[in-house]
């Protein structure tokens, strides 16, 4: 099974862009069986339930990596441990201990990717930033480009075949 997981707290802005991925990716393309979407908000340790028996793991995330706002990344392997363990907020230290247990458990996902957009701002709002729901739908088409690497057949809902 293959999850696609959308965190962030949809009242801080551009913090939010994760599940507002999530919900367009949902909207605009049609998944094959074994493709499940989460909209984890910032449940933190609950996801342990939602993702401990998923082959592969898809984050759609605000990423502060540095960059200017709407720079798109895709981290991948070691890349994503590094990326949890320096975050600080609310969802992402969930999320690493989640990790950290599904480890311990010796369960989990064998491939973590995550994928996401450096936010403009994390201000109180439940708006996005012109700027990065301009980027949402090249996000998307990353996340749906992803899932045809793993050999799954995305489709858009024009009915315009891709993939697999």
């Amino acid at each position: 099974m293959v999850v696609v997981l959308g965190i962030g707290n949809l009242l801080l802005s551009d913090e939010g862009l994760g599940v507002r991925a999530l919900e367009v990716l949902y909207r605009d393309y049609a998944l094959p069986d074994g493709v499940k979407l989460i909209d984890g908000g910032t449940l933190g340790l609950d996801l342990l339930y939602f993702i401990e028996d998923a082959e592969r793991l898809l984050v759609l995330d605000a990423v502060s990596g540095g960059g200017s706002p709407g720079t798109l990344y895709n981290l991948r392997g070691e890349e994503v441990r590094g990326y949890f363990k320096r975050k600080v907020s609310m969802h992402e230290l969930g999320f690493q201990d989640v990790l950290g247990i599904l480890e311990l458990k010796g369960r989990g996902p064998e491939e973590i990717v995550v994928m996401g957009i450096e936010p403009k701002t994390i201000e109180l709002g439940t708006d996005l930033s012109p700027e990065i729901e301009a980027k949402i739908p090249e996000l998307v088409e990353m996340a749906a480009e992803q899932l045809r690497s793993w050999g799954l057949e995305v489709k858009k809902k024009d009915g315009k075949a891709q993939g697999a």
